[in-house]
């Protein structure tokens, strides 16, 4: 066997994820211990926070800077509460038999539906308190979303969690939990398209065209990218072990199914949002901002 033919032979093996290096403990203090997929959540608050506090400087923002601080209390327990009741009653109804586990957050189980729901219920209380316009507000919040899915797509990964179907593409991955097999890292994939795509594109119409005045279009936009990647992307991953029955007797996830409602809401968002454009006016001056 020539060097070429051995080069080839290495190359074409598959990564193992232990080789890489990769702990979902960031921080072991011996007593206390700081895992990514924490600081993934609170990165994403935080970034999350700063890029809002950009898009309400330009003209015509639907809400004030006290708005998007109060806004990040509620957010924060929307995607906690939502996240965990959103896995408990959609991924892992057993954990009902024993209640008290679903507060078990340190164990793991967080549905990005659910945590999307919980959002928009903090969204609504919100706006519903402060009389603010409901869908022009999630317009804004959806914008910042891609951070936070980015970010705990890599958590997953680095976690060694929710990887992929077993394949033979060149940068499939061998993970621990996942026998001996090399299979997508469908995390990867999720966090590409969940993240930089999706911001890239909902930055092209907020900064380049007057979407963010037209109530819903952004959010549409958001659910219909989301839900869109979701549901291609369960085509390369694993359906979770209590759900491979339900998935075999369906022929779709169940993160298919419940990305199915977010892309009809959003091109329904998207097709009716000129009918709600609102003439949004400046602080000074008699000409409206658009």
């Amino acid at each position: 066997m020539t060097l070429a033919m051995l080069a080839a032979a290495a190359a074409a093996q598959p990564i193992r994820f232990d080789d890489l290096g990769l702990d979902p403990v960031a921080l072991n203090l011996g007593f206390f211990a700081i895992k990514w997929y924490s600081l993934a959540y609170l990165a994403g608050i935080l970034i999350g926070y700063w890029y809002l506090t950009v898009l309400i400087r330009q003209p015509g923002s639907p809400m004030a800077r006290r708005h998007a601080d109060d806004f990040i209390f509620h957010a924060t327990l929307g995607i906690i509460v939502g996240g965990r009741l959103g896995y408990v009653l959609f991924y892992q109804q057993k954990i009902l038999e024993h209640p008290l586990d679903v507060f078990k957050l340190w164990e793991g189980g967080m549905s990005l539906h659910g945590g999307a729901i919980g959002v928009i219920l903090a969204i609504w209380i919100m706006t519903r308190r402060e009389k603010l316009n409901f869908l022009r507000v999630c317009d804004y919040i959806a914008c910042v979303v891609p951070f936070g899915l980015c970010f705990g797509r890599i958590a997953n990964f680095v976690n060694g969690e929710l990887w992929g179907k077993v394949t033979d593409v060149p940068w499939a991955i061998i993970f621990p939990t996942g026998g001996d097999l090399p299979r997508h890292p469908s995390q990867l994939y999720e966090a590409t398209l969940e993240g930089p795509l999706m911001f890239a594109i909902l930055a092209f119409f907020f900064w380049k065209t007057k979407a963010r005045y037209e109530p819903g279009k952004l959010f549409g936009i958001a659910a219909l990218t989301y839900g869109a990647a979701r549901f291609f992307v369960e085509f390369y991953r694993e359906a979770d072990s209590q759900l491979m029955e339900f998935a075999e007797r369906t022929g779709l996830h169940m993160g298919q199914w419940l990305s199915i409602p977010l892309i009809v809401l959003g091109i329904y968002l998207i097709a009716t949002a000129k009918g709600r454009r609102t003439r949004v006016e400046p602080t000074v001056g008699l000409d409206s901002v658009a």
